[in-house]
């Protein structure tokens, strides 16, 4: 599989790129809904709806998708299955969280006519930036986390059956 190892550093960097872009829209998109006011001008209110929704379903869900795909795909390309990898999918976990809430936030905004004040930007940005940290810590330091309880079921293969019959043909 020498050829797979070639492909390992230009999978990092697709990877690294959509992380990139995800974050970034994970940090804007709760200021412009902090933007969200009635009391604008209901052409500016109308514009910041429309650009949040857009960015949300065809910028950062699209890209939060490919993040997770290609960072999937690292992980089986370089056997990477110890503890680290789990806590990182942990945090990364929160990020999808926090992915969901915006969405979640950006259509009660749309579909309650004034009735839901959106929150403020710091909370959503510094838990974003708790979590990025978090991610780069266990990423860069690739700390020996091997006194975490860990189920064993995690850390080996256990041979068996898919519960499902491969159909015959």
């Amino acid at each position: 599989m020498i050829w797979v190892e070639g492909l390992v550093p230009h999978v990092k960097a697709l990877h690294l790129s959509f992380v990139a872009v995800w974050v970034a829209g994970l940090i804007a998109l709760p200021g412009m809904l902090a933007r969200h006011d009635r009391a604008i001008v209901q052409a500016e209110f109308a514009q910041i709806r429309r650009a949040t929704h857009f960015g949300y379903v065809w910028v950062i869900t699209p890209v939060a998708i490919l993040a997770i795909f290609s960072g999937s795909v690292l992980i089986f390309m370089r056997e990477v299955f110890t503890v680290w990898i789990f806590a990182k999918l942990v945090l990364v976990t929160g990020l999808v969280a926090m992915h969901a809430w915006v969405g979640h936030t950006i259509i009660t905004v749309a579909e309650t006519e004034g009735q839901h004040q959106p929150p403020g930007a710091l909370f959503p940005t510094l838990l974003v930036f708790g979590l990025v940290i978090g991610i780069l810590s266990l990423v860069l330091a690739k700390p020996d986390l091997a006194g975490l309880p860990v189920p064993s079921w995690l850390l080996n293969p256990l041979g068996h059956q898919l519960p499902f019959d491969i159909p015959n043909r």
